[in-house]
């Protein structure tokens, strides 16, 4: 599935720059990002920024944005999510953006498809649901680690420092390069 999602959103991207007068505000990729930089300390939001191109939430968020999103605020004139609007009426379906304690969810109201990003304060942990159970994305181990995935499905421990961001930002590098090389 990621192999296939990042040359749809490089020619999605490629495609908004060359066909249109107006590439729009991103909002939902903004408020995404937003999000991720009020987990925690710097280290934390680092590991959450890397976590979510591991899973491709960002993909999603901006390809959300490329298709949708963008496309209602060029025809409308206002960005439904940058008003705080909470249905999205695009081409292909309404879209809900809905948020509580725990959580953020993305419904498609024409299928009922969600995506759904929770915090449990039980494992102390961040995770997208999927149908298969969730997966979890940050786990706090201690006030200065946290359990981050890698691209080959395992986990590992990362100390929140500047050394230990950049040590999981190779690891991730290293196992997204052995992965593409093996498909």
């Amino acid at each position: 599935m990621k192999k296939r999602i990042i040359p749809v959103c490089a020619i999605a991207l490629a495609s908004a720059f060359m066909f249109s007068s107006c590439i729009g505000n991103f909002a939902l990729t903004r408020k995404v990002l937003d999000w991720n930089q009020q987990v925690g300390n710097k280290f934390v939001n680092e590991l959450v920024f890397f976590g979510f191109w591991v899973l491709p939430v960002y993909e999603i968020t901006t390809l959300a944005d490329l298709v949708i999103i963008n496309s209602v605020e060029f025809w409308s004139g206002s960005n439904p999510i940058a008003q705080g609007q909470k249905v999205v009426e695009g081409e292909t379906g309404n879209y809900l953006v809905a948020w509580d304690e725990s959580g953020y969810t993305i419904t498609n109201q024409e299928d009922n498809s969600q995506v759904r990003l929770k915090f449990n304060q039980e494992n102390n942990s961040w995770a997208v649901e999927t149908e298969e159970g969730d997966i979890t994305f940050l786990t706090y181990v201690d006030d200065n680690h946290v359990k981050m995935p890698t691209a080959d499905g395992s986990s590992t421990v990362v100390e929140l420092s500047q050394e230990g961001v950049l040590a999981y930002k190779a690891l991730t590098a290293q196992s997204s390069d052995t992965f593409l090389a093996k498909k």
